[in-house]
């Protein structure tokens, strides 16, 4: 489903634009103003209102919005509704979406999404600082040493305490 066409804007269009267009699709589709007509143009019109709020919903949210136009682009034409194939729960009019097998849910779109949540993001640079600090730790570690012993390699200091170790039990 395209929800650019839902509210008849252009995918350029701004978020005053997708605004108004919404407005005035919802005053022409709203439920209450057919409460009086046929019970299929009621239907109709309150599907139609559904359809208006999800896409209102998805484009007037910048984060939702460019979601939507990576999914919507990154699907090849052909795929009917962008990987997704609607269906209606009987026992109320909740819409569920069920992802097809060649649609939006291939490995590499899932690992996509895993690897840029927040959550993934913060744990990704949390452990790359701690890295980052045992690195420097790592090579500061020598450099130290030879500021304040030098003459003496560690491995020559270390062996010099395990001789005086030594020497010291011995007596």
């Amino acid at each position: 489903m395209d929800y650019y066409k839902v509210l008849e804007v252009n995918k350029k269009a701004s978020k005053e634009e997708i605004k108004q267009a919404y407005k005035r699709l919802a005053l022409k589709y709203h439920p209450d103003l057919h409460s009086h007509s046929s019970k299929s143009v009621q239907d109709n019109a309150t599907l139609r209102f559904k359809l208006l709020s999800e896409a209102y919903q998805f484009l007037s949210d910048d984060r939702k919005r460019a979601d939507y136009n990576i999914r919507s682009s990154s699907s090849s034409s052909s795929t009917y509704n962008n990987g997704y194939s609607y269906y209606y729960n009987s026992s109320s009019t909740t819409r569920t979406a069920k992802a097809d097998a060649d649609g939006f849910f291939s490995k590499f779109h899932v690992a996509l999404r895993f690897l840029t949540t927040r959550a993934f993001l913060l744990n990704f640079a949390f452990a790359g600082a701690l890295i980052g600090g045992a690195v420097v730790i790592d090579r500061s570690r020598e450099a130290l040493w030879k500021k304040h012993n030098s003459g003496k390699s560690f491995e020559e200091a270390m062996e010099s305490i395990e001789k005086a170790k030594t020497g010291r039990h011995e007596v």
